[in-house]
């Protein structure tokens, strides 16, 4: 590789390294303050670059914000994308609760800014979740539906089923403060995380085993 090849490298490895830090840095204070308190200057102090230097990578606070929220929906979608039907139904399911546990445990702000913004109405993020979460829901529904047909599980709506996961394992990181208070441990205890993820797959499982 020549020094000119290596010197671009270098430079492409440092604007991805500080558009990252930017999107970090936008998660951060997104997710606490929303879109509306959040600003750019706060946004650049945190992620250590100019204002200027922000704007070049994002041209505004709600382009930032739209990126941000994508990246949290590319993290959001990954478990119910690895989903498939060559598994062994409740495997399978009980691995995408596991799956979905720990992005509740790696990346609670993200959960917790999508669930903000989910209450406002989606208002930056509906085109995404028509393009992409809809079809992705609706192939992953059929999967579940077929199970059913097969007598592999018990009748359940699969939307309703993927609906209550969701909602499951997404409260131990929407509502964090409120497990700890309740507990006294958080999904970042190894013991307590193993404990909740267990007890949830139970639940739900049991719920759906069939009983022909």
């Amino acid at each position: 590789m020549t020094e000119g090849c290596k010197g671009v490298g270098k430079r492409s490895q440092a604007v991805a390294a500080k558009r990252d830090a930017i999107l970090q840095a936008g998660l951060s204070e997104f997710s606490k303050y929303g879109v509306h308190g959040a600003t750019l200057d706060n946004i650049a102090d945190i992620a250590g670059v100019s204002k200027t230097n922000l704007l070049y990578h994002f041209p505004s606070k709600d382009a930032l914000y739209i990126a941000v929220l994508k990246q949290i929906l590319a993290v959001w979608l990954a478990p119910l994308r690895a989903f498939r039907s060559d598994i062994e139904p409740l495997t399978a399911i009980g691995e995408y609760i596991r799956l979905k546990m720990d992005v509740s445990r790696e990346h609670p702000q993200a959960s917790r800014l999508f669930c903000m913004e989910m209450l406002q109405g989606a208002p930056l993020l509906m085109g995404e979740l028509a393009d992409d979460v809809r079809p992705l829901v609706a192939e992953k529904s059929a999967i579940i539906a077929e199970w059913v047909a097969q007598r592999k599980l018990a009748p359940v709506d699969p939307h309703h089923l993927i609906f209550m996961i969701w909602a499951t394992t997404q409260h131990y990181a929407d509502f964090a403060v409120q497990v700890e208070a309740v507990t006294g441990a958080s999904l970042n205890d190894d013991a307590f995380f193993r404990h909740t993820v267990e007890n949830v797959q139970r639940m739900i499982m049991e719920g759906i085993r069939p009983r022909y």
